[in-house]
């Protein structure tokens, strides 16, 4: 088979996403701003990200499994993002706002999980659909699904089926309770696994201010499970190095979110003490919290002894660094009812300003509250070059930096349905078969 040039129609000559593990991958627009991409003396294209050669089938809707394929798409893999005619993803419909595609729209919802991804959309509520779907997973070495405990079997697309065709297939389900247990048919959605997993219960203000149970302002249940499905998947890519074989990854909101309570779980399990809301104040560190200013509120985050005589000293209490009250972390915690009253009175005297040129240079963590614009302009995020736009689409950078690997960031999130024609080469389908599913509704987006 004649190997791609730099600059050739490379569709025509190797099939989408396929490398046979020489790193070559068919995707690409050529022109695009792919920095996954080298060409090489003899003009070859090459695929320099981790994952090139990798295909990996995206059943999943939402965030969670989104955010999960959009990483490996990051880290150079294929994804084949499946989506239903009627809509596609959820998330297409989240807005506004959305972000105005020629004679169509993006919502800014869905361009945050779904960047470097290939839409194709499939009726999997047909069998002519599910049988092609069928076809990419013998191909795949990774699939990815959100559906319902069950809905994917009762389709002839679950674990046991898809790993019948393709034995070395990954195969990653992510559900709100998991594939096990007494929850396990139930819907979860982000809020309800940060409230049903404790989460909601030590974040906001205490009760003694008025306060009450509050979500975290992101979703963190879908992101970090969409962390964690991540991780998984690629510690399964490594094991099938040495097996040859692929397995079925049980991911559960209620569970990442749960083992993500990190020391409050622990501080439960050590004490048997339930953890209460605390507002921005830190269970087990003292002072680490909000205080507020002349004009607004800052942080001060003082994690060890040695910062916090430093804080004692730049605020004009040096007595502070001798007072047995005050002299480890432990005693703080214990008499943090007196230390921070007395902090937050000589806060309130000077302005923010002030306050950052003070601790300036002091080795003590402390900080604004930035609003979202700030973030964007403020110059560590734009040295780290955190936004970026592909193809007229803003969007915030993946965070990786590797040394010698790169990161693959030339595809927008696609429109619904823009890589229909793909099946072309992907299936070897040809014209007229591809255009005889269109017309049975089995392929493509309805109007």
């Amino acid at each position: 088979m004649t190997l791609p040039q730099a600059g050739a129609d490379s569709e025509s000559v190797w099939p989408l996403g396929f490398s046979t593990n020489s790193g070559l991958r068919s995707d690409c627009d050529w022109q695009s701003r792919d920095v996954g991409w080298a060409v090489f003396p003899v003009g070859i294209l090459v695929n320099t990200s981790i994952l090139a050669g990798t295909l990996v089938l995206d059943l999943s809707r939402v965030l969670a499994g989104p955010w999960a394929t959009q990483i490996l798409a990051d880290l150079g893999a294929t994804v084949i993002k499946i989506e239903h005619p009627n809509g596609g993803d959820d998330t297409r419909g989240f807005g506004p706002p959305f972000l105005p595609m020629d004679d169509d729209e993006l919502s800014a919802y869905f361009i945050s999980a779904n960047r470097g991804k290939h839409s194709i959309c499939i009726d999997i509520g047909q069998p002519e659909g599910v049988a092609l779907v069928t076809r990419i997973a013998e191909r795949a070495d990774v699939l990815v699904e959100n559906f319902k405990y069950g809905d994917l079997t009762r389709k002839g697309l679950g674990y046991e089926a898809m790993a019948e065709v393709n034995p070395a297939l990954i195969y990653c389900s992510i559900t709100g309770f998991g594939q096990t247990g007494p929850y396990r048919a139930r819907p979860g959605y982000d809020m309800i696994v940060q409230a049903m997993a404790g989460l909601m219960s030590i974040t906001g203000e205490p009760d003694s201010n008025h306060g009450q149970p509050q979500k975290v302002g992101v979703a963190v249940a879908d992101v970090m499970t969409g962390l964690y499905s991540t991780i998984a998947i690629l510690a399964a890519l490594k094991e099938r190095e040495s097996s040859g074989e692929g397995q079925h990854i049980d991911m559960a909101l209620m569970d990442v979110v749960t083992a993500a309570l990190a020391n409050q779980a622990s501080n439960y399990l050590v004490t048997g003490e339930v953890p209460q809301r605390m507002g921005n104040e830190h269970p087990n560190i003292v002072p680490y919290q909000v205080f507020e200013v002349a004009d607004g509120h800052m942080i001060v985050a003082v994690a060890n002894d040695s910062q916090f005589k430093k804080l004692a000293a730049r605020i004009g209490k040096p007595e502070w660094q001798t007072d047995p009250r005050f002299q480890s972390n432990a005693v703080r915690v214990k008499n943090r009812q007196e230390l921070i009253p007395m902090i937050a009175e000589i806060m309130m005297q000077r302005s923010l300003d002030d306050w950052l040129g003070i601790f300036d240079g002091s080795g003590i963590p402390v900080s604004p509250i930035n609003t979202i614009d700030r973030v964007f302009a403020d110059p560590q995020i734009t040295s780290r070059q955190m936004q970026q736009r592909v193809d007229r689409v803003p969007m915030v950078a993946n965070p990786i930096r590797f040394s010698r690997s790169t990161l693959t960031s030339g595809l927008r999130p696609p429109m619904l349905g823009e890589h229909d024609e793909r099946l072309i080469d992907l299936l070897g389908l040809s014209v007229a078969e591809l255009q005889e599913l269109k017309n049975k509704q089995i392929v493509g987006k309805k109007s």
